[in-house]
């Protein structure tokens, strides 16, 4: 069963605590992937950022790629890419390997 097109996946309702858990990623960090344009989080009024579990996916593969020596602006321009062919952007970094 596959759930990549499942609409739950986009929804912006996960808070950048539960995210840094779930990746174990540094707040820091998460923030950082999101000034190098890698993930969009949703800001609410009060600025507190929301994330999807397609943001958590994404995160976790640029993690992993950053391990492997990847550059962020190489993760980017690949991301950028796929997006432009309509590939799922947590699809799209493993056009790097």
């Amino acid at each position: 069963m596959s759930f990549k097109n499942e609409p739950y996946k986009e929804i912006k309702a996960i808070s950048i605590g539960v995210v840094s858990e779930l990746t174990a990623l540094s707040y820091r960090k998460i923030r950082y992937y999101e000034e190098q344009k890698l993930i969009t989080p949703q800001k609410s009024k009060a600025n507190t950022r929301k994330y999807s579990f397609s943001d958590i996916e994404k995160l976790i593969e640029i993690s992993s790629k950053i391990k492997e020596g990847y550059l962020t602006k190489e993760i980017r321009k690949e991301m950028e890419q796929a997006e432009r062919k309509g590939e799922a952007a947590y699809d799209l970094v493993d056009g790097l390997q």
